[in-house]
């Protein structure tokens, strides 16, 4: 059946943004719930989809995600989530708290150590799976784990050595996993489910990255100021790019390491780590306030920096597309050249 030619290309232009059908609706979202909040609000099926929905499709996102794993296939998604993990939080952690044995709390250009940690240690689980949904593969989806550990204050508060706070709840961490964990029980029970919800990661990503967008609210990153806007152009090319040498040296993912940028993002519940850190250690109040506003906007400048870049480099190196549709392209290719070949040769 031929697809209807569109009155107003709306796919075809979102698509032909890189990491557009992630960061436009992302921007709206913002937009809308910075300006008119109300909107949003207005109860029943509008309030679900364009609101409170972004969760429970980051879950589906999340369970058709466990229906690819394998037992064969088990093995690279954990080491993929280990190399974010250490590339993403252990190292800048590391280098950060390094950076403050030198220079204080007080850090440097007016942005503290405690915003820096907290802008930098963790990574934004929702446009990871929104930006892997459309172009990464099993592995990488499978590694949005990586965000359920540094998602929050857990790494902040170590590196700054409030350690007896920086315990995650059992619970808090088995409710992130167990829609993933049910996936593989009914992927590998039934390999027609897998099938079926193949296409989910790709049908949702606009909905839920509305969603959170609405979470963020410009006037928190206005009140950033150039320092937060500083440190979030910092955030993406840095700690993506740690990630993305992960991706090409130890993952050995070749042209597709580009995928690793997009880990370069500060969650968004990362605007609260500062007021945790500070309630644990009262001598860090004086930072709260300025830590805040940077944080909230680099929260922002990084979930568009970083699925930009991501898909800049895979796009440099013709991979800009979804590991599904290689094979297609290859079949479709053989095919073409089969017919050319099978053509009678003009006398």
């Amino acid at each position: 059946m031929s697809i209807p030619v569109s009155r107003v290309p709306i796919y075809d232009t979102l698509n032909r943004i890189p990491g557009g059908l992630m960061i436009i609706p992302l921007i709206l979202g913002s937009i809308v719930g910075t300006l008119a909040p109300a909107a949003l609000e207005i109860g029943s099926f509008t309030t679900a989809l364009f609101k409170d929905g972004a969760m429970a499709f980051m879950a589906l996102v999340i369970f058709a995600t466990g229906m690819q794993i394998t037992p064969r296939n088990a093995g690279p998604i954990v080491g993929t989530a280990s190399v974010i993990l250490l590339a993403k939080s252990l190292i800048p952690g590391v280098l950060i708290a390094i950076l403050g044995l030198t220079t204080g709390m007080q850090g440097l250009f007016g942005i503290s150590i405690l915003a820096m940690l907290a802008a930098m240690d963790n990574s934004n689980g929702g446009i990871w799976l929104a930006f892997t949904g459309r172009y990464g593969d099993q592995r990488d989806r499978g590694a949005y784990i990586a965000s359920a550990i540094n998602d929050g204050p857990f790494f902040t508060l170590i590196l700054i050595g409030a350690s007896g706070l920086a315990d995650i709840p059992l619970e808090v961490f088995m409710a992130a996993i167990i829609p993933l964990l049910l996936g593989i029980l009914v992927g590998n029970l039934d390999p027609k489910w897998t099938e079926v919800m193949r296409p989910v990661p790709e049908m949702v990503i606009p909905f839920f990255s509305f969603g959170l967008g609405t979470g963020i609210n410009l006037t928190d990153v206005l009140h950033g100021g150039l320092t937060g806007l500083a440190l979030g152009l910092l955030v993406a090319p840095f700690t993506g790019g740690l990630v993305y040498l992960g991706y090409r040296y130890l993952l050995k993912r070749g042209r597709r390491s580009g995928i690793g940028f997009a880990a370069g993002t500060t969650a968004g519940n990362s605007i609260a780590t500062p007021a945790i850190a500070a309630a644990a250690d009262p001598s860090l109040q004086s930072y709260v306030g300025v830590a805040t506003t940077q944080v909230a906007a680099c929260v922002l400048v990084s979930a568009l920096m970083a699925p930009a870049i991501a898909s800049w480099l895979l796009k440099r190196n013709g991979e800009l597309r979804s590991p599904e549709e290689i094979p297609a392209e290859a079949s479709a290719h053989d095919s073409a050249s089969a017919r050319q070949e099978a053509a009678p040769i003009p006398k």
